[in-house]
């Protein structure tokens, strides 16, 4: 549920009460602000009972204004300017640190930074020569947040308000998913009123809702021609609507994105690579990855680029398009695989993602997730679950089979999803694959075998070691269906021994008559020391080096060795547990 700008809490003191107290207060801080080493160190809140919040003059609550120049005067002019990262040492880093620990971003430093720093441009300079239309669509900027920063909030707003042209931004629609710290309460109403146009406009809802529902919120009550969905911890920079909107007039059915830069969670440096069109993708786990594209290889540097998936947060759509496209799938909770669904959904079903060059924002990426699942759900197993039931057809398989343990969970009633796509006349998954992101890899097509890889009661195995390395030394475990996903391998047609982005290879020179251990590596396409043969009598040899995988003396937990091939050796005899004919695809 939603209502706009209610008190999260109530206190049994009068306006007069309060306003004496304050009154008070102020006067021994005015007192005290001569005294030299006395810090201001009260916190005061009383809470008025008023629904709706009519606009004030700054001079009307001086209380609250008390507070905000307290944040001000913390801000240290020119700290962060222009994106340059901030070093930290001594007291300040270890309060830093903290800062980490809780918010999985560096807070101590954004509140020391000005809420509106300015910003490099980060566009190719092609963008500048751009000319868009003058009768562009309106944007309705819808921001969520749950006890995110407050400086981290407020620069996002700042943000906004400063690049953008007024006569094309309708409205910045803040939506507050049941935030329980202080200062995201009537200090925040008190800023919104007193610091913005009444084009900020700030919503709460009644109970924890999660992302879903809350974005839905927000764009239930918006009235622009398009939605511009941002997280709650960004910095647009120069220019960035305008490209947006423009394309979604041109293109009705298109979601436009923004490059997303990446804005360190450390140091607040602004991030950004030149000559690189970032798009995104998914893995066989349900997880979005970044694409990087070179733009010398594109037909334009600024033209629009196709993305198979979209990272979810950022993101441009026309209003009616949202609605009928089917919005958000309402059977999801709090977080996880909704971008994925929007993004096979809107694909499939005859529309497109695109990311568009010259609209750049920057993100401040956290390491964690600071905050829980209300009873500590697992709304990502629930939520990919639902995705892949509904979208993936047939290649729903490999999510099971990253995710094991979600077999026979339930993911609830997905029969109105179901019916949305059969009234809509979606395509399949395999034409999603083959049509939209056909440089995906599929585990088991166009390969010579596929599954486990055993010899005697070793299976080939990533140990673990695969998550978030892009390189790492093959090993060998105890065979186990319960290791399905890291036991899974696969031989493509091109020779390749592979996972789903990292291949098997020699790298270096071994020794005579020595094992020498198998590097994963990412896949490059292009044979050499990457290339796999499949022997009758089952070895499996390096095409470069003319070695054998061999499991001669290891045991479970092993890195996996190559040696020297010999004919009649069991310990390089390796048995798949799929084969495909020379034909098969």
């Amino acid at each position: 549920m939603l209502f706009r700008l209610s008190p999260r809490r109530r206190r049994n003191c009068s306006a007069v009460s309060c306003v004496a107290v304050v009154l008070l207060i102020l006067v021994f801080k005015l007192v005290i602000e001569g005294t030299p080493n006395i810090r201001w160190p009260f916190k005061v809140s009383c809470e008025w009972s008023a629904n709706v919040y009519g606009r004030q003059s700054r001079g009307q609550n001086q209380f609250y204004e008390a507070l905000i120049d307290d944040d001000s005067s913390i801000v240290v002019p020119r700290l962060g300017e222009g994106g340059v990262p901030v070093i930290l040492e001594g007291e300040e880093l270890l309060k830093a640190e903290a800062s980490m620990k809780k918010e999985a971003l560096n807070l101590y430093l954004s509140d020391r930074i000005s809420l509106t720093r300015n910003l490099v441009d980060p566009r190719n300079p092609l963008c500048k020569k751009v000319e868009y239309d003058q009768d562009l669509p309106t944007a309705s900027v819808i921001v969520i947040f749950t006890n995110e920063g407050w400086s981290t909030l407020l620069r996002t707003v700042h943000s906004v308000l400063n690049r953008s042209p007024e006569r094309f931004l309708k409205e910045v629609i803040l939506v507050d998913d049941f935030s329980d710290r202080e200062e995201l309460g009537e200090k925040l109403e008190y800023y919104v009123r007193s610091r913005f146009t009444e084009k900020v406009q700030l919503l709460r809802m009644s109970e924890r809702s999660g992302l879903v529902r809350t974005r839905l919120a927000g764009a239930k009550v918006a009235t622009g021609d398009v939605l511009v969905f941002l997280d709650s911890h960004c910095e647009v920079t120069e220019k960035w609507l305008k490209p947006l909107l423009q394309r979604v007039k041109d293109n009705p059915t298109s979601i436009a994105m923004p490059i997303i830069d990446w804005i360190d969670n450390r140091t607040f440096e602004y991030r950004f690579k030149k000559d690189i069109i970032t798009v995104v993708g998914f893995n066989w786990s349900g997880y979005m990855l970044w694409v990087y594209l070179a733009s010398r290889h594109l037909p334009s540097p600024i033209a629009p680029a196709k993305s198979p998936a979209m990272a979810g947060g950022l993101f441009a759509i026309g209003r009616d398009y949202f609605w009928h496209i089917g919005s958000y799938d309402e059977g999801m909770n709090v977080w996880g695989g909704e971008n994925l669904e929007m993004s096979f959904r809107v694909w499939q079903c005859g529309g497109s993602l695109e990311v568009i060059p010259c609209s750049r924002v920057g993100h401040v990426f956290r390491s964690w997730r600071p905050y829980d699942s209300p009873g500590g759900r697992n709304t990502y197993s629930i939520n990919t679950m639902r995705m892949a039931e509904v979208w993936m057809d047939d290649y729903k398989r490999f999510i099971y089979l990253r995710h094991p343990e979600w077999i026979g969970a339930d993911y609830r009633d997905i029969s109105e999803r179901l019916a949305f796509r059969k009234a809509r006349n979606c395509k399949s998954f395999k034409w999603y694959l083959h049509n939209v992101y056909p440089s995906k890899f599929i585990l088991d097509e166009n390969v010579r075998a596929h599954g486990s890889v055993s010899n005697s009661r070793l299976c080939l195995d990533t140990l673990q070691r695969e998550n978030f390395k892009s390189q790492y030394v093959l090993g060998v475990y105890l065979c186990n269906v319960l290791a399905k996903g890291s036991q899974y391998f696969s031989l493509s047609n091109s020779g390749e021994l592979r996972r789903e982005y990292v291949c098997a290879e020699i790298q270096g020179a071994p020794e005579e008559g020595q094992p020498f251990p198998v590097t994963m590596y990412p896949c490059h396409g292009q044979g050499g020391n990457q290339e796999w043969t499949l022997t009758d009598s089952g070895q499996v040899r390096n095409t470069k080096s003319g070695l054998c995988l061999d499991a001669e003396g290891l045991k479970s937990d092993d890195s996996a060795v190559v040696a020297k091939c010999s004919d009649d050796t069991p310990t390089q005899e390796w048995v798949w547990e799929n084969y495909c004919p020379p034909d098969s695809s």
